[in-house]
């Protein structure tokens, strides 16, 4: 993986130029991008630009797998917190760090009369696993 445009002539495209150096730091980007240079899953691991990394299967769908494994961690989760916690990251991450808390408060506030986070704490009280309704 790469951002190859500099040896064609071109620069980043997309969101390229923003995205990355907001991933891994402006210096580590600069020299990405400067250099066109590609990287395999190892290293798009060692820099944080990828979470996992999996060897190929013999089905060629390793990296598939790994992301519905993923999917079945997140989905017995709260779905109205797990979209408030989203919503919170992705706003909070365009904005200062006082004006991402303040996101937070609101996404924390509409979160908080939700019968699921009701559910949560009862659940959490009588040791046993909670039953979200995504209310």
């Amino acid at each position: 993986m790469g951002l190859i445009e500099t040896t064609r002539g071109l620069l980043p495209g997309a969101g390229g130029t923003q995205r990355l150096p907001r991933c891994v730091g402006i210096g580590l980007a600069k020299e990405l991008i400067f250099t066109g240079r590609q990287i395999d899953g190892q290293q798009a691991f060692s820099m944080g630009l990828v979470n996992h990394t999996v060897p190929q299967n013999n089905e060629g769908d390793a990296a598939y797998q790994r992301a519905l494994t993923l999917a079945k961690e997140i989905l017995p989760q709260a779905p109205f917190a797990v979209k408030m916690g989203k919503l919170a990251i992705n706003r909070g991450m365009e904005v200062d760090i006082a004006s991402g808390m303040a996101i937070e408060g609101m996404c924390y506030a509409q979160n908080i009369p939700t019968r699921d986070r009701q559910e949560g704490m009862a659940a959490f009280r009588e040791k046993r696993p909670p039953q979200f309704i995504g209310k």
